[in-house]
């Protein structure tokens, strides 16, 4: 079990993480979720005292410096291109098991786990990001871990690797081990995480299960299907809910359950045919709940003029008859 406790880092007057609590249990993926500049990587470094700052993390109850064998307890990925660019990955991993006392059996184990086998042999500078992520996981799988710490694990996976990914780590922790997991893949996190601890801007948003955090968001909604969503749509209204057109005979109603909407069908006579709760995504419910979080927001480029459209199509076209 990780213990999180009044976690805290500045960089000059700019707080990076701001008193961060909270803990992660045996047998659940705990997924780790913030916009770019929350604060994920930078909490992950205190949590492994790789950075200074306040607060403390225990991990069975010892800081992670005091831990006997590290790497037979916590396993760690925060940067899947931490390795010599001239060793193989085998020698690469060689190297880190001779430092913990893991065995060359175990090298190869864990090769063959990740799906690297077949460029054991191979300098890992010609590995793709992908490729360096799987040799990444296999340094933190070294030590048989009960423990595992990743930090965008999945950034360069193609789908295949993803799947796999995720499998790997829901069995990981389906077997009673821990696992600690940030991700910017949103639809991937909701298939995979139990747990959540979402942060913007240092501070804590949310830590709670996905799906209470998913329940939580006002983009769940009810779908009604009737001969007459004219008139329902009018009636909810007035009770002041909320009413999105979804076709002709369906609507998409916020701010009244399932219960309250059948009642006042019922009360004005108006038949259903259908009567569905509609809960958010994970997506929706993040954007929801980060909305005042965000600190790098692009702007949509503006759409170029009518005229200037027609003037580059027809460059293009005399530009194709030369």
């Amino acid at each position: 079990m990780i213990e999180a406790t009044n976690l805290h880092k500045r960089y000059g007057s700019t707080v990076a993480v701001h008193d961060l609590s909270f803990d992660v249990r045996p047998g659940r993926v705990t997924g780790f979720l913030g916009p770019n500049g929350a604060g994920k990587s930078t909490t992950i470094r205190l949590m492994l005292g790789l950075d200074t700052g306040g607060g403390r993390t225990l991990f069975s109850g010892k800081p992670y410096r005091e831990l006997r064998h590290p790497m037979r307890e916590v396993g760690a990925l925060l940067d899947a291109r931490a390795f010599h660019p001239t060793r193989t990955a085998r020698s690469h991993l060689r190297m880190l098991a001779a430092a913990a006392g893991v065995t060359d059996a175990r090298v190869d184990e864990v090769l063959h786990m990740v799906g690297l086998e077949s460029v054991a042999k191979k300098q890992p500078k010609g590995f793709s990001l992908g490729m360096g992520q799987r040799l990444g996981l296999a340094a933190a799988l070294l030590g048989d871990p009960h423990t595992l710490i990743l930090d965008e694990p999945a950034n360069g996976l193609d789908p295949q690797g993803i799947n796999w990914l995720r499998g790997f780590l829901k069995d990981f922790a389906a077997a009673g081990r821990s696992v600690f997991v940030s991700s910017h893949l949103l639809a991937e996190m909701a298939l995979m995480a139990d747990h959540l601890v979402v942060i913007g801007k240092g501070r804590t948003i949310a830590n709670e299960s996905v799906a209470d955090f998913v329940t939580k968001s006002s983009r769940s909604s009810v779908v009604v299907q009737s001969p007459h969503t004219d008139k329902l749509a009018e009636l909810l209204l007035a009770e002041g809910a909320a009413v999105d057109r979804v076709d002709g005979a369906a609507i998409e109603v916020r701010g009244a359950d399932r219960a309250s909407i059948g009642e006042l069908a019922y009360a004005n006579q108006i038949m259903l045919h259908e009567l569905t709760d509609r809960a958010a995504t994970l997506e929706e419910a993040f954007f929801e709940a980060t909305a005042d979080a965000e600190q790098f927001v692009a702007t949509p480029a503006a759409p170029r003029s009518t005229r200037t459209v027609a003037a580059a199509g027809n460059r293009d076209t005399l530009e194709g008859t030369r």
